[in-house]
């Protein structure tokens, strides 16, 4: 038993390559052929190559390119998500806008390289992901930081939700409608003194700041209310 387990821990980390600009990818293989402990399972120009790979190699890690001819690698990533196939992703971008670091976050991808550096950090992502880590590239680790920051405000605001009285629920309905203290005042035969009281213990339950930052949270949260 220990002489097998010993085999396959001594077996390489395939790794597909998947862009379809072709020196760029040449790059990326020849980087991949430098390291012992890596084999190349093969490289793909297009997202239909790369998809159609994907499947018939079942590499243990797929480096994709977010803008390819055919499927995107957000797209890719889909598909390995909705097939549950074994293969780590990390993508390949000259973006750095946060949106799609979060959509590929929440597509499963546990690497995301700019491709300005990603001659210097491929390596270093493919073994982490391996491993079972992340590795995001450093230049974006202020958006990393934002979205652990979202994610707790996040909780914050679903557990004040489920300590809203009836009637603070009632009320944050009646905002979520853009009714005004008045009107709300009218509509539960209260006063309003005591709505502007429910207000305030809405917000503070929620953690929210600011004059309108409770009729922001009403209208975004509408359809959970």
């Amino acid at each position: 038993m220990s002489a097998k387990i010993d085999v396959l821990a001594s077996r390489p980390i395939t790794v597909l390559i998947a862009d379809d600009h072709p020196i760029f990818r040449r790059g990326l293989c020849d980087i991949i052929a430098s390291d012992p402990t890596l084999m190349l399972a093969g490289e793909a120009k297009d997202g239909e190559q790369a998809w159609e790979s994907i499947q018939r190699l079942r590499p243990t890690v797929a480096v994709l390119d977010v803008h390819m001819p055919g499927r995107s690698g957000i797209q890719l990533g889909s598909l390995v998500l909705q097939h549950r196939l074994p293969v780590e992703l990390i993508i390949l971008t000259m973006d750095n806008e946060e949106g799609l670091l979060n959509e590929a976050l929440n597509l499963g991808f546990k690497g995301y390289l700019l491709k300005e550096s990603a001659v210097g950090e491929l390596l270093q992502a493919i073994h982490r992901v391996v491993a079972g880590e992340c590795y995001i590239c450093p230049a974006l680790s202020g958006a990393l930081l934002r979205r652990h920051a979202a994610r707790e405000t996040l909780h914050d605001q679903k557990t004040g939700l489920a300590r809203l009285t009836c009637t603070e629920r009632q009320i944050l309905k009646l905002i979520a409608e853009d009714r005004t203290s008045k009107e709300i005042a009218d509509v539960l035969r209260c006063s309003f003194r005591t709505v502007e009281t429910h207000r305030q213990n809405i917000s503070q339950k929620l953690a929210l700041r600011g004059s309108h930052s409770l009729l922001r949270f009403a209208f975004d949260h509408r359809s959970h209310l």
